[in-house]
């Protein structure tokens, strides 16, 4: 299964990654090892975020654009409402991201 990178921008894939950047910077991991961290890192925070977030949202609001890029739907919204269970939000703009995930 292949996991995407978009993780990697976060607070956590940027430290992770400056972090190993130093440690390669100092010889203290092999070349090439910091890949396989990163790697590793894809496939945990998504698994992990699968398996541990039970948080569901609803939509609703205007389908402004939408597109697929290597497996990785974007859909953008104008003046959308945001419900969870225990609140409502209105909002100008919504940019979503979401790797199509198939099992075979």
């Amino acid at each position: 299964m292949t996991y995407h990178e978009m993780y990697r921008s976060t607070t956590l894939g940027t430290t992770l990654r400056e972090a190993l950047d130093e440690m390669l910077a100092h010889n203290l991991l092999q070349p090439g090892m910091d890949h396989k961290v990163m790697q590793k890192f894809d496939q945990c925070i998504s698994n992990a975020l699968a398996k541990r977030v039970k948080n569901r949202l609803s939509l609703r609001g205007h389908l402004n654009t939408y597109r697929n890029c290597d497996n990785v739907w974007t859909l953008v919204m104008n003046d959308v409402e945001i419900k969870d269970s225990s609140a409502i939000m209105t909002v100008d703009k919504v940019s979503l991201n979401s790797p199509l995930i198939c099992k075979i």
